[in-house]
């Protein structure tokens, strides 16, 4: 069963191409909101925290400061509104998955950035 499932998502379901991130990348994710009849481009800017799911199902959790208050937002890799996704910088973590960053604050909140040659 999970092979058919595979298969269907492999032949049906376009795939878009986006560059190669991971957790610790700071990335903007552009996407587009309807509303009524408008159609306007809205863009997202925040740490990568986590990659999950492969396939169709694939997901990307990012947390931006907005003030004081974090703010999270998952995108699924296959949303037909995701117009772009663009690598600010590449962080340096040690993890998959950095949900201690939630926790951090001030200087302690800093991702060392790895350097592109």
């Amino acid at each position: 069963m999970e092979s058919l499932i595979k298969f269907v998502q492999d032949e049906f379901v376009t795939k878009k191409e986006f560059p190669e991130f991971g957790a610790g990348d700071t990335i903007t994710v552009y996407y587009e909101i309807r509303e009524g009849e408008k159609v306007r481009t809205q863009f997202f800017r925040g740490v990568v925290i986590q990659k999950r799911g492969s396939g169709s199902s694939e997901t990307f959790t990012i947390r931006k400061m907005s003030g004081t208050v974090g703010v999270e937002r998952i995108f699924p890799v296959n949303m037909p509104a995701l117009q772009k996704v663009e690598i600010n910088k590449k962080g340096k973590v040690r993890r998959a998955r950095i949900f201690y960053f939630r926790g951090l604050t001030g200087k302690k909140a800093r991702i060392k950035e790895l350097r592109r040659r």
